[in-house]
């Protein structure tokens, strides 16, 4: 009989990023408006929307922009490249106190990223950061390491968070990337970051197409349903959606409580299974509404923050 593996449980110290916002690093009237959207997290992306010829253009640029973009209250990440000589240049302009996390995109395996955590625990140290402060969201982009989700989410303690990269992941695969293709490897992402005790992000689907937002607020509700507890987007037009579909509604949090003060008073008395609103509650669904309660607590305290900044 094989050893009992449990998954890990969520991590206190996880952001919340309901809406993570992709802004170009080399552009500066994208930059300037990016502390209006909303978002919970802006992604200073350095990766595929910038040419090559820009990058060090952006890179230079990055102490700079993740100020402005900050200035709303949003978390700031920046998306690095996959070539080893492109992240270590990357690297080298965002490891730096204004920015929360780094995006690995083309994760190979859990080794890859823990060969990154030690060049970033050396700049830290270098530059008199508290070492591990700055945190990474792994993305798993090809077939080769969909297969080893598992590991890379849980590779490093950096990791807050893993995301699939659709459109890479379906060039890579050979397929169309639609909500049809994409369920399959989305939910196996999920499950690893699960596994892993970090956050799931993404969407049922891709993130390319913002135009009907009819359909893309339907996809958002689905992929919560799903268990995704953020998504990054490519518009600002979606950043209200993602907020408000990612997070519990003022319903989802009056049930909850209602649960979790029914059931506490029946553990009281000692009993394991009640009845509430004809529903049957035991411990699954009651720690279900004490998570839906934690989450609405650090979106609650998350959009204080916003507000006072």
């Amino acid at each position: 009989m094989g050893a009992k593996t449990e998954t890990a449980a969520p991590r206190p110290d996880l952001p919340v990023w309901r809406s993570l916002l992709y802004v170009p690093a080399h552009i500066p009237r994208f930059i300037d408006k990016a502390h209006t959207r909303g978002a919970d997290a802006i992604i200073l992306d350095l990766e595929d929307s910038v040419p090559a010829a820009e990058r060090d253009g952006a890179r230079a640029m990055v102490a700079e922009s993740a100020d402005k973009v900050s200035q709303g209250g949003a978390d700031v990440i920046v998306r690095i490249n996959r070539p080893d000589a492109e992240a270590e240049k990357d690297l080298s302009a965002a490891v730096i106190p204004g920015v929360t996390a780094l995006m690995l995109p083309k994760v190979d395996d859990g080794s890859h990223v823990c060969v990154l955590a030690d060049q970033v625990a050396a700049l830290e140290k270098e530059r008199g950061m508290e070492t591990g402060v700055t945190a990474f969201v792994v993305m798993v982009e090809s077939p080769a390491a969909l297969f080893k989700a598992a590991d890379i989410a849980a590779a490093d303690p950096r990791n807050v968070a893993a995301t699939l990269g659709g459109e890479d992941f379906a060039t890579a695969a050979g397929m169309v990337p639609d909500p049809e293709t994409l369920f399959l490897p989305k939910l196996l992402t999920l499950f690893a970051a699960r596994a892993a005790g970090i956050m799931p992000l993404g969407m049922i689907g891709t993130v390319a197409d913002y135009r009907d937002l009819g359909a893309v607020r339907d996809n958002i509700r689905r992929s919560r349903r799903f268990g995704f507890e953020g998504a990054s987007c490519i518009h600002p037009s979606v950043v209200p959606l993602l907020n408000e579909e990612m997070s519990p509604s003022p319903e989802q949090v009056g049930r909850a409580e209602k649960i979790v003060d029914a059931y506490g008073k029946a553990e009281e008395e000692g009993i394991g299974a009640i009845v509430v609103d004809g529903m049957m509650v035991d411990v699954p669904v009651a720690e279900r509404a004490k998570a839906l309660l934690r989450r609405h607590a650090a979106i609650r305290a998350r959009d204080a923050k916003s507000e006072a900044s």
